[in-house]
């Protein structure tokens, strides 16, 4: 009984939809199977809800019925380790963030410096791409900017056109500094996906000092096809974009 009381206890402090693991409780390892025991009980009741093996969660009801805990949760021993970020959630999560699609997915993509099997946790799939570039919480949102660029011909529900006018808009929307920081990250995509950062940059008319630099890492005898209005990215030739 002391052993439920104490699960009992520490759920309760717990926010909904939280992830958790039997070693979050912090209770003493001798009561280990009793505890997990006890969990299974719960879940089968349905005061917590399982997403997979040996992470469970308190569910959120609402009127819309049970709420899913969001993405950072059910990967976040993925995303961080001992304070220290080891990966962040891009694909669909950062379309979504950077307003390109509505669109969501049963699967999350996290970019990590050393990626790893995909996996499934709940209705999830969840696939990995590599990052070449060092991830830290200030560049996590410039990678995903990145990331969103090199995908520009897969990103759901919108087109070519539409997604280059919102990627205008969100360039316009950093500073020089993070615009520069930006420049730098792309050296380690790939020649497309810089010389379309390129041509953004130049169209949205901000300065920054190392554009040349991101233009004198393409071969200048290589071209790109993408298709894109000349309205929308009148100096897409520049960038032997086609």
């Amino acid at each position: 009984m002391k052993t439920a009381q104490s699960v009992i206890s520490i759920i309760k402090r717990l926010p909904h939809n939280h992830i958790f693991s039997y070693e979050d409780l912090n209770l003493k390892s001798s009561n280990k199977e009793a505890v997990i025991k006890y969990l299974n009980r719960l879940t089968q009741s349905g005061k917590i809800k399982k997403i997979s093996k040996g992470k469970f969660y308190k569910p959120n009801d609402s009127k819309f019925g049970c709420l899913k805990p969001p993405q950072e949760q059910i990967v976040k021993d993925l995303l961080e380790k001992k304070g220290k970020i080891t990966g962040y959630l891009t694909g669909f999560s950062a379309y979504n963030e950077l307003g390109l699609t509505t669109q969501i997915s049963s699967v999350i993509t996290i970019g990590k410096n050393d990626i790893r099997p995909k996996l499934k946790r709940g209705i999830y799939n969840i696939h990995f791409v590599k990052q070449k570039n060092k991830i830290t919480r200030k560049n996590i949102y410039l990678l995903k900017i990145l990331d969103s660029i090199r995908n520009i011909k897969k990103i759901p529900d919108s087109s070519i056109n539409k997604s280059s006018q919102r990627f205008l808009w969100i360039i316009k929307s950093l500073d020089c500094n993070e615009l520069e920081s930006l420049i730098k990250l792309a050296f380690k995509y790939t020649p497309a996906t810089r010389a379309l950062l390129g041509a953004l940059v130049e169209t949205s008319g901000v300065k920054v000092r190392n554009l040349d630099d991101l233009r004198k890492s393409l071969n200048p005898i290589s071209t790109y096809q993408l298709t894109v209005s000349k309205k929308i990215l009148p100096k897409a030739k520049n960038w032997n974009i086609k």
